[in-house]
């Protein structure tokens, strides 16, 4: 029976154009969509601009315009970047449209009735030179958790600890460096503890998340009283007036996710739809968000909060994903690693990147990386040498005539491909595309063993041999189409291509399953090129030069009231470490490189934490140095963490530390910390890119 599903995928900010780490989402999402198409379901695929906030305010003031002007601009560059990588859409809106605004409405209406909204005077953080509140991500300070420096105001990229910007520690305005002044502002909240053991009942329901999202809600703020949810924002701001609450306007991540529902709104009017048919509590579609790891707060608490208390449709999942290296390291600026999606097309075609993401993509939360070499080598490889070589070497042969009227003896090399549909069908649908992937490739493997056996060129020479020839051409653009088939959620372009060749449209799954007989063969175009390592370099090089150039525009001041105008700031003012630590702790005595290089520092994941029996100070470690390389440790770290909280963490070893015999068993080496202990207790942590078995130099 065919399904009806309503996909979404996080809405792009309207401040900043995309870029590759954002087509990791994009690109699997659409994936996921053509796969569902083709399998014969009703999939509607929307999304959206997400435009409120104080950013675009900044960046209209920086470039002199109105913000509906910084928006649609960007609108145009988004809808043409997510179409040169075709991705497609079937409607893309904006948070900032009247069926949005009035989506907004009806939600907060039934949410203010059920009893959640309260109000009180909160103390919040205001920059004095920009002369406005300072939202979340204005603010910039040290993990008040763990003391890692330079987070954003609202969560800790280090230890996940979730607090509001006055949380942080040394706090600082990333608008004009100025350090921020508490003032006192009326605040609306959500009190979602109300809502907490819906929501134990909901993400810990098997399916409805990855397995490890759910036991980080559980672990890390389930188990404790929710704390409530900042909804508005004082004036100025951009964005949309709370009703009965003049000044007041609804907090970004308030009407961004109602963004889905505006877009489906905007999607069924267009096409003769009812909206309830699909976001009713009692609709019979399915709603799957496709979301990255560092946005899971807010889609898997305060989204089905809000629904539920709405009356509307709960998702059926969240897909979660991670982020994106390029190298092994985090994507730079300085270093042209951070490319935007324009760039990429202007060098190259978006086919190959969509493959090496689908061969890197499993249904976990792990980070992609994009090696340069190997995305090159991988698209030359499996595509160029295997895929297309296919048609390259039997097309010609058969163009202006017509594949056999009744499909040839194969030996069951066609049965054995059709024979996988469903195996990585189900790949697809669990988004473990990577497995898809390696399935389709086998059979690649397997056609090219059947041609070069067969050597149609050599046939060829031959006239008296023709029915030979066209029997074998007919065998393996059959086997070529139906790998297409199941490459096409990926690759739409050779899709088409194939279609044009083989005059049949593929139009779905099964298409995979009975071979084509009698239809002609076009002349053979060429269908891919192979990548050079040069084309990247160039591009990178391109990249790095237009990241330079945006930098310097993005230091220009930004223009400001005389009244907002203070004195002139200097950000050093704000360093006045104290030094007390160095004084406790003081310096030791000189090493030489030589000392140093003897100990072994590697980056390691910590798989497993726990609690030790009879051991007051101490948990227990299971690191992962990659390659199966595992290690048993214990750290005195319990006045300082939950190892509920460690799970998946990052950390620097002392990898080759001999082992100590404890009577709590032995230990394998050492976690690097800074701190004076007990609760004062910091892990050092790599940043973003690193990965297990990294040295630490």
């Amino acid at each position: 029976m065919s399904r009806k599903i309503l996909v979404t995928a996080a809405l792009p900010y309207a401040n900043g154009h995309i870029h590759i780490g954002h087509l990791v989402e994009y690109i699997q999402t659409d994936i996921w969509v053509r796969f569902q198409k083709l399998r014969g379901n009703r999939c509607v695929f929307v999304c959206a601009d997400d435009t409120h906030g104080t950013a675009i305010t900044i960046r209209a003031r920086r470039e002199g315009r109105s913000e509906e002007q910084v928006i649609a601009d960007m609108r145009e560059a988004h809808i043409r970047d997510f179409d040169g990588f075709q991705i497609e859409f079937d409607n893309y809106g904006s948070t900032n449209s009247i069926e949005n605004r009035e989506q907004c409405e009806q939600i907060w209406q039934k949410i203010e009735a059920s009893g959640l909204v309260v109000s009180r005077d909160v103390q919040q953080l205001y920059d004095p030179e920009a002369g406005t509140f300072l939202a979340d991500r204005f603010v910039r300070g040290s993990c008040p958790r763990c003391g890692a420096k330079d987070q954003p105001g609202d969560n800790c990229s280090v230890c996940s600890a979730t607090y509001s910007p006055a949380d942080l520690k040394d706090p600082r305005s990333v608008l004009s460096d100025a350090t921020p002044e508490m003032r006192t502002a009326e605040h609306l909240f959500i009190e979602l503890e109300q809502l907490r053991e819906f929501l134990i009942e909901w993400s810990q329901e098997p399916g409805r998340l990855q397995p490890e999202v759910a036991r980080y809600l559980s672990g890390n703020f389930l188990g404790d009283a929710l704390r409530d949810w900042d909804i508005s924002r004082p004036a100025p701001y951009f964005g949309f007036e709370i009703p009965g609450h003049a000044g007041h306007y609804w907090y970004v991540w308030f009407d961004a996710p109602v963004g889905y529902i505006g877009s489906t709104r905007q999607w069924c009017e267009a096409n003769g739809e009812s909206l309830q048919n699909w976001w009713s509590a009692d609709a019979d579609a399915e709603i799957h968000h496709f979301i990255g790891k560092d946005i899971v707060y807010f889609h898997t608490l305060f989204w089905p909060g809000m629904l539920r208390t709405a009356g509307l449709k709960l998702p059926e999942k969240v897909h979660v994903h991670g982020f994106l290296t390029v190298g092994g390291e985090k994507m730079s600026k300085s270093k042209g690693t951070f490319l935007m999606a324009s760039t990429w097309l202007r060098h190259l075609p978006p086919g190959p990147l969509r493959y090496y993401y689908a061969s890197k993509l499993g249904p976990g939360l792990d980070d992609l990386d994009l090696n340069p070499e190997e995305f090159v080598g991988r698209v030359n490889t499996d595509l160029v040498n295997k895929v297309i070589n296919l048609a390259s070497r039997c097309a010609r042969f058969l163009s202006g005539t017509t594949l056999s009227q009744e499909y040839p003896d194969d030996g069951g090399l066609f049965q054995q491909g059709a024979d996988k549909a469903e195996q990585i069908a189900a790949a697809y649908e669990a988004c473990n595309y990577n497995a898809a992937i390696r399935e389709i490739m086998l059979l690649a493997d397997e056609a090219n063993r059947y041609v070069d056996s067969r050597q149609p060129w050599v046939i060829r020479k031959d006239p008296a041999r023709g029915d030979e020839l066209r029997e074998v051409c007919s065998v393996t653009l059959n086997l070529f189409r139906q790998i297409v088939v199941y490459l096409s959620p990926v690759l739409p372009g050779l899709k088409l291509q194939t279609e044009e060749l083989l005059n049949s449209r593929i139009s779905h799954w099964n298409d995979a399953v009975t071979p084509l007989t009698g239809t002609p063969v076009s002349e053979f175009q060429h269908l891919m090129k192979r990548l050079e390592m040069k084309q990247v370099e160039q591009m990178i090089d391109e990249s790095r030069e237009e990241n330079a150039a945006e930098q310097a525009a993005a230091e220009t001041p930004v223009p400001q009231s005389v009244e907002a105008a203070g004195p002139e700031f200097h950000p050093a003012d704000t360093w006045q470490d104290s030094g007390d630590a160095l004084q406790n702790e003081p310096l030791a005595d000189e090493c030489t490189i030589e000392d140093f290089v003897k100990v072994d520092l590697r980056v390691a994941r910590i798989l497993e934490a726990g609690h030790v029996e009879g051991a007051e100070k101490l948990l227990q470690l299971t690191l992962s140095l990659g390659g199966g390389e595992v290690r048993n440790v214990f750290a005195g770290i319990k006045a300082a963490y939950d190892p509920q909280t460690l799970v998946g963490r990052l950390v620097v070893c002392v990898a080759n530390l001999k082992p100590r015999k404890m009577k709590f068993g032995l230990s394998q080496g050492m976690v690097c910390a800074s701190g004076s202990g007990g609760t004062e207790v910091f892990l050092l942590s790599p940043d973003s890119g690193a990965v297990p078995g990294q040295r630490v130099h």
